[in-house]
């Protein structure tokens, strides 16, 4: 009897053994459950909001001297032989001339991000403080009809320093990722200083006069030689007398505006630290013949808020 009922559960377990098996599968192999890896980008920036800055950089100022001494002249010549007839208060023409050299400053701006597209208000200052220095002289001789030998002699020396400038320029840009590409533009208003210097002559003497005397015998007496432009005029001898020079100066300072373009590439560190490489031109109005360019390569670092 217990033989046969070993038997009996022997048989049962083996019937069952199969049916667990499959219930049991082999989950019991893998361990916890297991998720692929999520790839972690950076954030993208929210380039929207007030920021402040500081930049600096390598500036080329580009400066004109046209007709700088036109005026100064012909406070002098205007009712002169030496206007009428030589045109005094035109001749002289000094070049233009470039200065270098380092720049730095601050900006401020806000930003407003529409999609991709970011619209902001910028406004910078620069402390620039480049001198262009030029020149120029000439000397002519004429004679007249009336028997008159007639010169003049001009020399200049003209400069413009550019202290500093400020601009104020709307941006468009549009955002990739962490970084922005922006255009600009705007006014700009800078403090220019000029100063232009003449020596300017115009003196001669009657040749025809002269000559006739030169001419004479020592028993006739000679004509007086009229003259006009001298300190001190010699009958006997002309060429060796002492002209009068005018010297004409003038210094002035002036705040001038202007226009202001550019471009540059902004990259955020974080949400909140902005750095910026940036090409900026200004162009400033002139200034008593005085003009003034100046091109602009910087970087910048700024705090977003």
């Amino acid at each position: 009897m217990r033989t046969l009922s070993f038997a009996i559960l022997a048989a049962l377990g083996l019937a069952a053994a199969p049916v667990q098996a499959a219930d049991l599968g082999y989950d019991f192999l893998r361990g916890t459950d297991y998720s692929e890896p999520a790839f972690v980008s950076t954030p993208l920036i929210d380039w929207s909001g007030a920021y402040v800055g500081a930049h600096g950089g390598y500036s080329n100022a580009a400066m004109g001297f046209r007709n700088v001494f036109q005026s100064l002249v012909y406070s002098e010549s205007r009712l002169t032989s030496g206007e009428e007839n030589f045109g005094a208060s035109t001749l002289l023409n000094p070049p233009a001339r470039r200065s270098r050299g380092g720049s730095f400053g601050g900006y401020a701006g806000y930003n407003v991000q529409y999609g991709d597209f970011v619209f902001g208000l910028e406004g910078d200052y620069t402390w620039l403080d480049r001198t262009g220095l030029s020149g120029d002289a000439l000397a002519r001789v004429k004679s007249t009809n009336d028997g008159m030998l007639e010169r003049i002699a001009l020399s200049g020396v003209s400069a413009t320093r550019i202290a500093d400038y400020g601009t104020i320029r709307a941006r468009l840009g549009y955002a990739y990722g962490n970084f922005l590409p922006y255009v600009t533009g705007g006014v700009a208003i800078g403090r220019m200083q000029i100063t232009d210097s003449v020596a300017y002559r115009n003196y001669g003497y009657n040749l025809a006069t002269y000559n006739a005397n030169q001419a004479l015998t020592p028993d006739k007496n000679p004509a007086y030689v009229t003259n006009f432009g001298y300190t001190a005029f010699s009958q006997g001898s002309p060429e060796s007398s002492f002209p009068y020079t005018w010297n004409i100066a003038r210094h002035r300072s002036k705040v001038v505006g202007g226009i202001a373009l550019g471009a540059g590439l902004e990259y955020a560190v974080t949400q909140n630290i902005i750095l910026r490489g940036e090409y900026q031109y200004v162009l400033l109005d002139d200034f008593a013949g005085h003009k003034s360019n100046i091109n602009t390569v910087r970087g910048g670092a700024a705090v977003k808020f």
